[in-house]
């Protein structure tokens, strides 16, 4: 009983500070997919995890896989006009799905149902059949692999909302890759609250304001209902 009141507490502390905050800016990783069903790169049977132990891995078909409760509140943030970015580690398209408007998303690892133009960073769905840009350049898929550049427009809105943010919640990500683990890093060094959801440990756990490793659908769920019974509130 004791565990379950103090996650309500963090859970009503995380909803009035998001009711508190003038720019909240969310940063999610693999981890926020694991409730669609695929598997995280980190994680006590992640990818990375499994490889290093010598296991077999298998990548996942991510087309079959659906936004989750987790997805759906970080939109519900957005119905409210609570989200001022999100920014995002993960391939998956499942933000994009799920209803957050492109304009509010960064995505630094790419998508796999987007292409884009190396020269001026066009996106086109890979359904689009194009080939070739307005530019003049070549359509690639916008996936970044190891070793190539982030795309750089992402990237540096990233670094300018981690900026200007009051309130930065990392949801689902360990923060080892760099240079999107710099995101809240930039976001503490301006001074905002920093909230972290994840299931393992996190380089910046002793610096976070506030900590969750429970479930994240159990964690955004009733933090964004409690959020909006204060927005309501005459």
């Amino acid at each position: 009983m004791a565990e379950r009141a103090d996650l309500e507490e963090r859970i009503n502390t995380l909803a009035q500070w998001m009711f508190e905050a003038k720019y909240l800016v969310v940063f999610t990783g693999a981890g926020i997919s694991t409730e669609s069903g695929l598997p995280d790169f980190r994680g006590p049977d992640g990818i990375w995890t499994r490889q290093e132990k010598g296991l077999p891995t298998k990548w996942p078909d991510l087309s079959l896989a659906e936004p989750n409760e987790g997805h759906i509140a970080i939109v519900e943030l957005q119905k409210l006009g609570k989200l001022a970015f999100l920014i995002s580690q993960n391939i998956d398209n499942l933000h994009l799905r799920s209803g957050i408007k492109p304009e509010l998303l960064a995505e630094l690892h790419g998508n796999i149902a987007k292409l884009r133009c190396p020269h001026c960073e066009t996106q086109v769905d890979v359904s689009s059949g194009q080939e070739t840009c307005s530019c003049g350049g070549k359509f690639r898929p916008s996936v970044v692999n190891f070793g190539q550049s982030l795309p750089q427009t992402d990237l540096m809105n990233s670094y300018r909302h981690s900026q200007e943010c009051d309130l930065f919640v990392v949801v689902g990500s360990s923060l080892v890759v760099t240079p999107a683990a710099d995101m809240p890093r930039v976001a503490l060094e301006h001074r905002a609250r920093l909230v972290i959801i994840n299931a393992g440990d996190t380089p910046l756990d002793r610096f976070t304001h506030l900590r969750f490793d429970e479930r994240i659908g159990d964690v955004l769920v009733p933090a964004v209902s409690r959020l909006k019974e204060l927005m309501n509130k005459p």
